[in-house]
């Protein structure tokens, strides 16, 4: 079903998703010469606000879109907020569908998938699950049901299950003009980081440090993949480091993911460990779920992290700025931060870890020297 089916909607706000990238793509061009309807939000609570700003501004109905993975965020906003028992304002979500019960899907989607139809139930959004059979005309109608819901104060929900969406225009283009790859900063940082622990964030990083780790022979029982949970990465690593201040701990960020969470860094701030070497590695692109832009090409990651407590803070757009750069901080020890501009790109071969996130758990905790587990 083409995305233009959504176009009586004016007002567009949230976080892309893979199995949304259809819509995102078609609200890129539409919007192109209108940003203010179409805001890509830090993450879904954030873009339900903004939904619930817009419908206070003009009695009209936003619609929000956001992966299953998401919902969690937007729990506190609808309860508290948009619900009917508080003040009542209607958001039209559209919720893309990652690990769906009997669809093959990545470990970390799995538990999300079963109980994302429960979830919404719970919040008293009502819900239409479409696939690639949804016709125009069935899609029109339901909407048209929704406005019912919407009068009263209600939100409603589009599922979207997988190649449900199409679009056939332009895709999302990314706003950054750098020039080094992921993959490549990764095995520098690898190098530097010797027997240190690595905490990845999720998406294509978790998947190239692996990968990285399996051509220099070597086990992967240093690193935390996050696959999930984004945004949480330094905060795992500040957990860890907390408790191990006698192992280095490097936390390996995204621009998306910091900015998702971008209190976490506060909080990294204010504990100021010595041991921990702070990585957002700044492609100013949602580029794991599909090339959305972030907000990284606007934003002074060196100001914030200085402003926010951390005693060393750097920005580095080249190989040799980099090295120098890991050289310096890895001679010290103090609270880190290294903000290193990238392009957005991947090898078209890159692989998945076939380690379970459960044996990567037990590597991990092993390599801490965690030998009891409650």
């Amino acid at each position: 079903m083409d995305v233009s089916v959504f176009e009586k909607y004016e007002f567009f706000c949230g976080v892309p998703d893979s199995q949304l990238k259809p819509l995102c793509d078609w609200l890129q061009g539409r919007f192109k010469e209108q940003p203010h309807r179409h805001i890509i939000a830090a993450n879904e609570g954030n873009a339900a606000a903004l939904a619930a700003g817009y419908h206070l501004a003009t009695g009209k109905v936003a619609v929000c879109y956001l992966q299953n993975s998401g919902i969690g965020n937007i729990v506190n906003p609808v309860a508290s907020l948009l619900s009917n028992k508080v003040y009542g304002i209607p958001v039209l979500f559209v919720v893309g569908w990652r690990g769906e019960p009997g669809v093959k899907d990545e470990p970390q989607h799995s538990f999300q998938g079963e109980i994302t139809l429960k979830l919404l139930k719970d919040l008293d959004i009502s819900t239409y699950v479409i696939n690639s059979e949804t016709t125009e005309e069935e899609f029109r109608q339901k909407t048209t049901e929704f406005d019912d819901l919407f009068a009263k104060g209600e939100s409603a929900a589009i599922v979207v299950r997988k190649n449900a969406l199409s679009f056939s225009g332009e895709t999302a283009k990314t706003l950054s003009n750098a020039t080094l790859l992921r993959e490549d900063i990764l095995k520098r940082i690898v190098a530097a980081s010797d027997d240190d622990i690595i905490v990845t964030t999720t998406g294509k990083t978790s998947r190239e440090l692996f990968e990285i780790r399996q051509q220099m022979g070597y086990g992967h029982d240093r690193d935390f993949l996050t696959i999930g949970s984004m945004g949480h990465a330094s905060s795992i690593a500040l957990g860890v480091a907390l408790q191990k201040p006698d192992k280095r701990i490097w936390v390996i960020d995204g621009d998306g993911a910091a900015i998702m969470h971008m209190g976490a860094m506060a909080t990294m701030g204010k504990a100021c460990p010595n041991n921990i070497i702070h990585v957002v590695i700044n492609n100013c692109s949602h580029e794991s779920v599909g090339g959305m832009p972030t907000a990284g090409d606007s934003i002074n990651f060196v100001g914030l992290a200085a402003g926010l407590g951390y005693p060393i803070a750097k920005s580095v757009s080249s190989f040799d700025e980099l090295d120098a750069a890991l050289t310096n901080i890895t001679n010290g020890r103090k609270l880190s931060f290294l903000e290193v501009k990238s392009a957005p790109g991947s090898r078209d071969d890159l692989g998945r870890p076939d380690v379970l996130p459960f044996d990567n758990k037990k590597q991990f905790m092993g390599y801490l020297d965690v030998t009891k587990v409650y």
